[in-house]
């Protein structure tokens, strides 16, 4: 193997393009890094994936985004290695149609190159791959990158390549972009640069090279909102890219943590036991996980409750009784831990819980002491399922204690946020009175029920789901998931705002924050495919290995029918429910019993149920039965108890079909009003902005701001930024100070490219409750193409309280200004150019 000799003349860049389009620079700055880091060795080690050895089988799933959906492996295994496919791109862009002739790439997958350039193949969904095309004559100075969103994706330090765009290997007549030892990443789009041209070359066999771990889709889901249904195979589809050799991996994207996660990994497997039914890859990986938890609290938590998941899916009692010292211990320490503030280090991304890494407060405290509860309360029941009764009675005392400590401080109702409320309910130790006063003060606002991670917000559902508000929750899935989903997603990302599909089109680069630069790939947020699994179809172990176990499917008012299986090792436990024909199909596996089986009527009124053909139930019929009518605020059931192994089929006929009013979604509501963008003021600020005072970053000199602050508010606070000081002059004058000739400017920084430095923050305490203005000066000082996202938090609750707003062409300066009212966190994200650049605040009153 020997890298492509790229000869690069500088005089081949078009000046004015690289004043006009600042990408060019990103470019030559990956051909710098190529040329000065890459070696022949760099990247010596082979990757060669036998071709995929499974079998097309089965009709279409429309509704899956993986290419290999109805592929099946003859009994794959755990130490299976990674096999690999190809696909083609399913769309091209072409920047200079005049440069490449394409008139063949559709039927010979052939492109005739006359110039210079720019070709982005977009193949249709994000795979785990690398980008490969062949050529005999190539002659030109070539570049390749690849993303996962529709521009060339950048990453942070710390990573064998940040920039994901670099001169290819040359193998051969192959021209691979190989960005890592294990070449990989996440990729749905992928770039040919030409750069300089000498001579017609061709370009022949463009491709990306997927790897895949053998897996099946064992289980399945289907119901008569399509949304939903492709919510459940995007959620599979995401995990099961991240399935590699011998490990679950938690992000496809190499951005230096793409290693094994252990809390993230509960999610991850709880989808794939659904979906997949792989359990001794499940095993293996929690196996590998048993002493690893990321220095973060929860997730030494989170890998008992996959063990508890595990051998509540499986059977395998063994592994519990195995692991008793190292799940003791975990749950141990938990309970040491209660009521102390222990170092949490991570509880979430979301800013109520301290926003990831910054500063897990109080609210993360609240939600790890109830998780401990949770904890200590499941596997106290696993325990009493195994006979283990020393060990369930000493975790459900440390359950029972905690709680009622817990009840005993009177104000836990109130104070709990979303979080908490959430770990609270889904201890079940909590009571409908109660679980009423934490749904109703947390899970009734559209815009701050939703948590920043789909990983947190499978609890929030769970929740919801627990306090039977189903069409809820699917509001609220629909607003998480299925945003993602508009937003052009084929797998599912680290973090999401419904917010992204108003201010940017699909597909798009996404705002940084936080978590750093987002994955659009991560496992961790595909909870959703076991909640669609038990939940909405309903399918729910009781005991260990589904000895028994309950189907209770919940349509609320949206569904109509819902159909599927879950996987299990005595076999499939198949269901299908319609609530409007009344028919219904259940298969029941030998060696299982369905302890509970509830047929969903919608809230139309039965009068007779046949079951194999036979009459069992009629209304109004006297004498025992094993049938019963139930009925909630929403949905009414036909309850079967006690089914064995065997094939059913459930016809009810109606008395009276009702029509249920279709559920309506709750408005966003925001409290930030009065937004608006200034591009014409510029730096004569002086009369138009900063009547009531302002703030001046680094004006003279790094580190001093200029202040002079309205009287209702005694600071201002910076966080996580960077201080700069620039002379820099646009037009002939100097910017800020009122145009002045005399005066330089200064900013504040993101601190790009460190890890999860990718948004800075602003804190407003203002002492008073009245409507204030502030606007925010930006300026794109150096031309870099920078663009933003504003967020903008109660400082108290850290609730979003105001739209997200997009901010982009600010080289000549450009306000943002809104209205607000208390304390505020301003949380300023970047989203392209190489950071936020931030030069000024100006207070005034309100219009």
């Amino acid at each position: 193997m020997i890298i492509l000799n790229f000869s690069f003349d500088f005089t081949d860049l078009n000046p004015l393009l690289v004043k006009k389009n600042h990408r060019i620079l990103l470019f030559f700055a990956a051909f710098i890094f190529a040329t000065l880091f890459f070696s022949p060795g760099a990247f010596a080690q082979q990757i060669n994936y036998k071709k995929v050895s499974g079998t097309l089988s089965g009709g279409p799933i429309p509704f899956s985004p993986d290419p290999l959906v109805n592929m099946r492996w003859d009994s794959p295994k755990a130490t299976d290695d990674l096999e690999a496919y190809q696909l083609r791109p399913v769309a091209f862009t072409v920047s200079s149609p005049g440069n490449f002739d394409m008139s063949n790439f559709n039927k010979k997958n052939e492109i005739v190159v006359n110039g210079t350039g720019d070709i982005r193949f977009d193949f249709g969904r994000v795979s785990a791959g690398w980008l490969e095309f062949d050529s005999d004559d190539l002659a030109d100075s070539v570049l390749m990158s690849i993303s996962e969103y529709n521009e060339p994706a950048i990453v942070n330090n710390g990573t064998e390549h940040p920039f994901k765009t670099a001169v290819a290997v040359k193998e051969g007549n192959t021209y691979r972009l190989q960005l890592n030892k294990l070449w990989y990443e996440g990729v749905r789009f992928g770039w040919i640069h030409v750069v300089s041209h000498k001579k017609q070359w061709h370009i022949k066999n463009l491709r990306l090279v997927c790897q895949i771990k053998p897996t099946n889709y064992n289980g399945s889901f289907a119901c008569s909102d399509p949304e939903l249904t492709k919510i459940w195979y995007t959620g599979a589809y995401t995990v099961k890219l991240n399935l590699l050799k011998d490990y679950f991996g938690a992000i496809l994207m190499d951005r230096s943590d793409r290693h094994s996660w252990t809390g993230d990994a509960y999610p991850a497997q709880a989808a794939s036991m659904v979906a997949f039914g792989n359990y001794d890859f499940v095993k293996k990986n929690i196996n590998n996980t048993a002493n690893l938890s990321n220095d973060i609290a929860s997730y030494a938590l989170y890998w008992v409750l996959s063990l508890i998941d595990y051998v509540n899916y499986t059977g395998d009692t063994d592994l519990a009784k195995q692991y008793l010292e190292n799940a003791g211990k975990k749950l141990d320490l938990a309970y040491t831990h209660f009521g102390k503030s222990p170092v949490l280090n991570f509880y979430g991304w979301d800013e109520r819980l301290g926003a990831g890494f910054e500063n897990p407060g109080a609210e993360a405290q609240y939600a790890y002491s109830m998780l401990s509860i949770q904890a200590w309360a499941e596997y106290s029941k696993l325990m009493r399922t195994m006979g283990n009764i020393s060990e369930a009675d000493k975790y459900q005392a440390y359950a029972t204690e905690k709680i009622q400590l817990i009840r005993k401080g009177h104000t836990w109702l109130n104070t709990f946020g979303l979080h908490a409320a959430a770990d609270a309910i889904n201890t079940n130790l909590t009571t409908k009175q109660e679980n009423n006063i934490l749904f109703n003060k947390n899970f009734t606002d559209r815009v701050n029920r939703l948590s920043y991670s789909s990983f947190n917000e499978w609890f929030i559902i769970s929740a919801m789901a627990k306090t039977q508000h189903f069409d809820e929750a699917i509001s609220a899935i629909k607003d998480s998931w299925g945003g993602q989903l508009r937003y052009g997603g084929t797998t599912f990302f680290e973090v999401f705002r419904p917010q992204w599909n108003d201010i940017l089109t699909k597909n798009d680069a996404p705002p940084n924050n936080q978590a750093g630069y987002t994955s659009f790939t991560h496992p961790w947020s595909a909870g959703i495919v076991k909640w669609l699994s038990e939940e909405i179809l309903g399918i729910k172990p009781l005991e260990p290995g589904f000895k028994s176990f309950s189907i209770k499917p919940h349509l609320g008012k949206s569904l109509t029918y819902v159909n599927g299986s879950t996987p299990t090792e005595k076999g499939l436990v198949s269901a299908s429910f319609n609530s409007t024909s009344g028919l219904s199909k259940v298969t029941i596996p030998a060696g299982t019993r369905a302890k509970t089986i509830a047929l969903p009527l919608g809230k139309n009124i039965p009068y007779s149920l046949k079951i194999n053909g036979k009459l069992q139930w009629r209304a109004g019929s006297a004498g025992k039965s094993k049938i019963s009518l139930q009925s909630t605020q929403t949905e009414s059931f036909l309850v079967i108890n006690n089914l064995g192994a065997g094939e059913y089929l459930f016809e009810v006929q109606y008395k009276k079909h009702v029509n249920q009013q279709p559920f309506k979604n709750l408005p966003w509501i925001y409290k930030v009003h009065a937004i608006r963008q200034d591009s014409i003021t510029a730096g004569n600020w002086k009369g138009t902005y900063g009547t009531e005072g302002s703030v001046l970053f680094n004006l003279d000199q790094v580190g001093k701001n200029i202040e002079k602050l309205p009287p209702y508010l005694s600071k201002v606070t910076v966080l996580r930024a960077a201080n700069v000081h620039r002379a820099v002059q646009d037009d002939g004058k100097k910017l800020l100070q009122g145009g002045s000739q005399n005066n330089s400017f200064g900013a504040v920084t993101t601190k790009d490219y460190e890890v999860c430095q990718q948004s800075l923050i602003i804190d407003l305490p203002v002492n008073d409750n009245s409507k204030h203005r502030v606007s925010l000066y930006f300026l794109d000082q150096d031309k870099q193409g920078r663009r933003s996202a504003i967020e903008i938090f109660d400082l108290k609750t850290r609730n979003l309280i105001g739209p997200m707003i997009y901010l982009k062409d600010y080289s000549k300066g450009k306000y943002v200004s809104f209205e607000f009212q208390g304390p505020i966190r301003i949380r300023i994200n970047q989203v392209r150019g190489i950071n936020v650049s931030l030069s000024g605040l100006f207070f005034d009153k309100k219009n």
